[in-house]
Formats: C-alpha cells, structure tokens, sequence
C-alpha cells in the first residue's frame, strides 16, 4: 500500500508540473531561506569569478538544489521495489553530491584561472591613478565603475553606496575585500582608504606610495604567474624524463630475459 501511494503522489507532482500547476524551482525559490543554509561562504565569489555580475549566483544555485532533488528522486525510484533505509541514505548521498558538483567545478575553474583573476584588483586600482589625482577617492571609482572588469562592478557599486550614504570609516572598503577575497585585496582597500582621508597637502606623497605598492602587487602577480609556468614545465619535463628511463628499463629486462631463454 505504501509502494502505491508513492506512485501515486510522484504521478501527481509530474501532472501537476507538466500543467504548470506547481513547478520545483519556485518551490525552491519560496524555500530558498532554507536552502541557503547548505550553501558554501565563497559560492558568489566563484560565479563572479566565471561570469563576472551578468549572472545571478542565487538562480545556478537554485538549478543545483533541483538538480540533487532530481537525482535523488530517481534513485529513490530505482530502489522502490526494495527499499531500505541503507538505500534510502545512498539515494541522499548521491544527490548531494550531484548538488555538490557545480561548486566544484566553479571552483576548479578558478584555480585554472586564480593568476589573471587575482591580478584584476591591482590592474583595475592601477588604471584609476589620473582619476584619483583629480576626484576623490569614492568619486574616482564611481567615474571607473563602468570600465572595471565585470567581476568587482557590482562590489564596487556597493562600496560606493555605502560611502555616499554617509558611512566614512574602512568598512565599506573592508566589505569589499571580503566580498572579493583576492590576493592582498585587504591589503589594497586599507591603501585606497588612506588615500581617501589624506590631506590634499600630502596627496602627491600618498599617490606616490600607493602607485608603487600597486605597481609592486602588479610584478608579484607577474612573477607568481611565471613561476607557476616554470614549475609546471619542469615537472612535465620530469615525467617525460622518468616515463622515458622507466621505458628504457624495462626494454633492457626484456633484452635480458630473452638471452636468458636462448
């Protein structure tokens, strides 16, 4: 009886989807306060990372808490005809981890990419020197906002909000750096503030200071970069090296053995 009733309420839900008449995205939509509970910290941060603020992080991460729900229902299906909680268990298993797997991915892509992404934040600080030597700080970002990279335009909007609102301490520029968790993004909105509260006396001084420690950061992504391509080559080379003598070895125990045979 319970096998049936089953049946009967999956036939019903797929009727009733098909009709329009309940959809499991918006049920996960009116859910969605729940859901964010298993949601990963640096979720946003990786979707920014790819797609830059054209895509809306909440709606992929919506499709991945359907996604696992779909697989899981299929499993459980799979193992109506003999459940068991064991089965049952393996079933929420394998849809968490199918919800599990576009974070992965998302974050895979951005240690295949961590170098240019990271070295973004100072090239973007770089490019706005003139507009900081003429404006303030938070009227020079505002100016930049449309040609930063797409990645930091929503941040950076907000950082800007914040600050016209009235707030004039280092939090809107700490809400960014961790918003962006970059390398040295700290680092580089401790410096953007202190020029903002300079004195126009010493800000020649300051600019200079903050040009060279964003010129450094810039050399350091640089250098992290090519070192990283070195170290890959070398150890591309030492396989190549160790597969070749490995295959060099074996040719000779064959050699051996057939003179031991004759």
């Amino acid at each position: 009886m319970q096998l049936e009733i089953i049946i009967i309420t999956i036939l019903i839900f797929i009727v009733m989807s098909y009709n329009g008449q309940l959809s499991l995205k918006d049920l996960i939509s009116d859910n969605l306060y729940i859901f964010r509970k298993i949601k990963e910290s640096d979720w946003d941060f990786y979707v920014r990372a790819k797609y830059g603020d054209t895509v809306n992080a909440d709606s992929i991460f919506i499709k991945r808490i359907r996604n696992g729900l779909i697989v899981m229902g299929i499993c459980l299906l799979f193992f109506l005809k003999d459940l068991s909680a064991l089965k049952v268990l393996a079933s929420f298993v394998i849809g968490f981890l199918t919800f599990k797997l576009d974070y992965f991915n998302m974050k895979s892509y951005y240690k295949k990419h961590i170098f240019h992404i990271d070295s973004m934040l100072p090239h973007y600080l770089k490019s706005i020197e003139i507009l900081i030597q003429h404006y303030t700080v938070p009227v020079a970002i505002g100016k930049s906002i449309l040609d930063a990279p797409d990645i930091f335009k929503d941040g950076l909007q907000e950082m800007i909000n914040e600050i016209n609102s009235g707030n004039d301490t280092i939090d809107p520029y700490m809400n960014f750096a961790r918003k962006y968790p970059v390398r040295d993004s700290m680092r580089m909105m401790r410096l953007l503030y202190r020029l903002s509260i300079g004195s126009q006396e010493r800000k020649q001084e300051q600019m200079i200071m903050f040009s060279r420690t964003i010129s450094s950061l810039q050399q350091k992504a640089r250098e992290t970069k090519y070192k990283n391509r070195l170290d890959k080559m070398e150890s591309k080379t030492m396989q190549m090296l160790l597969s070749t003598g490995f295959g060099v070895m074996i040719l000779l125990v064959l050699a051996v053995l057939q003179m031991m045979n004759i």
